[in-house]
């Protein structure tokens, strides 16, 4: 199989919904990634065992369900693929919001997380 990577469906900004987003982040593990996306974008390889954390399938399904609620962005990167926290289009949708849950106080530091 040949070709550029799929580009995946993302919502616009003004479509994002709340009740989504929440939802989106209501999950511990799903809540953890988006912790650690917060830092710096993290390249993942569709190939690539995920490091005996989680599931690959699990992953996926969290990836998926994170992008299709507009919290994260799942972009093409070379062979692999570009997740990134959609900081700037969740804060101006709702203001405060991903700072609230990315710095709520008493929360653990994320560790490192392959992708």
């Amino acid at each position: 199989m040949t070709g550029a990577p799929r580009e995946l469906p993302h919502p616009d900004t003004a479509d994002l919904v709340l009740t989504d987003v929440l939802f989106a982040l209501s999950d511990p593990s799903r809540l953890d990634l988006v912790r650690r996306l917060a830092d710096r974008p993290l390249e993942g390889s569709a190939c690539q065992p995920v490091n005996g954390e989680i599931p690959k399938s699990t992953l996926s399904h969290h990836l998926k369900t994170l992008r299709e609620a507009g919290v994260i962005r799942n972009d093409p990167h070379g062979r692999q693929r570009l997740v990134s926290l959609r900081r700037q289009d969740l804060e101006s949708r709702f203001p405060g919001l991903i700072t609230a849950v990315v710095d709520e106080p008493g929360a653990t530091p994320p560790g490192p997380i392959d992708l």
